[in-house]
């Protein structure tokens, strides 16, 4: 039976949605503006990077044409692009669409206030977990937020509470000072407090130094989502007697429904480690999902071009190790869940269309061109594990 592989470079967009007007993201191209940067010398970064976007895997498979753009290599994998249907541009509609289940209501989201979090909301997860208050209580980047309040927060015992234009509540604490398995139980806690309220996730941002100048994130995050609201090709694959192996984030955005096996790892190299070794142990009609989360979180919301560059570049130069790999069957599609343009003002994610790139022994070069949602994806996944098909989408295959 054959094997699916299906990897997420989380906000990796190229740019052409066609309603980012009304998320306020037109002109938003992640790939393109960071490419036109690197051309432009302004990717440029001693020690780092430097010169025109160097992505030759990538490319070979059709990253240009699916993009829209000219030069590169004739493609000789699948390749296209697909619009998203769902009414958000965050990580669980982007996800959940993927795996075959369009989003079909509108998540709940906090005002851009200060405080930004409903006074009762608060009280009441404060009253319930025995904090003596919160901290932060805006809409923040998650590094910015730390640096200003994480000396405050080890001193009073105070969490850090903040969010964005996503769908969530995030909470950051130290992992030593308030302690790793009191954050989780705080945000299982707040999980339930925000459910009536439609909110995607909770996550638990823990962090560790010493002071605001050595402060760091650590790979100890935990996203609790509400899960999809219809069975996943996730579901689906283990129903059908497959197991599916998860990297990284994935476990968690599916609120570890449809989920065989959780593989974490610090960073998208250990995470591309930890993908290899799943691809070596799965059998016969196992996916393996992965979630490469560093782009987005370390580059793209903190406008980092160079190091957007830099991150595509390393992940590329992996691929002909996964390649490697492959047996007769096995089908690779790489995506991305939404954009997060690092030269887009503001720090939050962008409304745009993603690449949709396939490989695998025998697989035909073809064009599958603009494809209406991301559930063509899911449902390819499906056909090719030989599954039934689903509700949402149509396979490309």
């Amino acid at each position: 039976m054959p094997r699916a592989i299906l990897i997420v470079l989380d906000s990796f967009g190229i740019g052409g949605a066609p309603d980012a007007a009304a998320y306020g993201d037109a002109g938003a191209d992640t790939f393109g503006h960071i490419r036109e940067a690197a051309s432009n010398g302004k990717a440029d970064r001693a020690g780092l990077r430097q010169g025109p976007l160097r992505l030759p895997f990538l490319e070979r498979l059709g990253l240009l044409a699916a993009a829209g753009l000219d030069g590169g290599p004739a493609p000789q994998g699948l390749f296209g692009v697909a619009e998203e249907t769902s009414r958000g541009k965050d990580t669980p509609s982007g996800h959940w669409e993927i795996a075959g289940v369009p989003v079909p209501f509108d998540w709940g989201y906090f005002p851009r206030t200060e405080p930004c979090f409903p006074p009762p909301l608060v009280a009441a997860i404060v009253e319930e977990a025995g904090l003596p208050g919160i901290l932060g209580d805006r809409h923040a980047s998650g590094t910015e937020i730390i640096e200003a309040e994480g000396e405050a927060s080890i001193r009073t015992g105070k969490p850090i509470f903040y969010t964005s234009a996503d769908s969530v509540l995030q909470i950051a604490a130290h992992e030593e000072a308030f302690g790793l398995d009191r954050l989780y139980a705080l945000c299982e806690i707040a999980r339930r407090h925000v459910d009536a309220l439609t909110i995607g996730r909770v996550i638990a941002r823990p962090f560790v130094g010493r002071d605001a100048s050595s402060f760091r994130r650590t790979a100890n995050r935990r996203d609790y989502a509400v899960p999809p609201p219809e069975p996943t090709v996730l579901d689906r694959a283990i129903a059908a007697g497959g197991r599916v192996i998860a990297i990284g984030k994935i476990g968690d955005i599916f609120a570890h429904r449809g989920i065989s096996e959780v593989r974490k790892g610090d960073g998208n190299m250990a995470l591309f480690d930890r993908l290899l070794g799943a691809v070596d142990d799965a059998g016969d009609g196992d996916l393996v999902f992965a979630n490469f989360v560093d782009f987005d979180t370390l580059h793209g919301h903190r406008r980092d071009v160079a190091g957007y560059a830099a991150e595509l570049e390393a992940f590329d130069a992996r691929l002909p190790e996964l390649d490697a790999r492959l047996k007769p069957g096995d089908l690779v599609i790489l995506t991305a869940d939404h954009g997060c343009d690092p030269t887009f003002p503001g720090t939050d994610h962008t409304r745009e269309r993603v690449p949709v790139l396939g490989f695998g022994p025998g697989i035909a070069p073809s064009a599958i061109g603009l494809r209406p949602t991301f559930a063509d994806i899911g449902e390819s996944v499906a056909a090719h594990l030989g599954l039934a098909p689903g509700p949402h989408g149509t396979s490309f295959l």
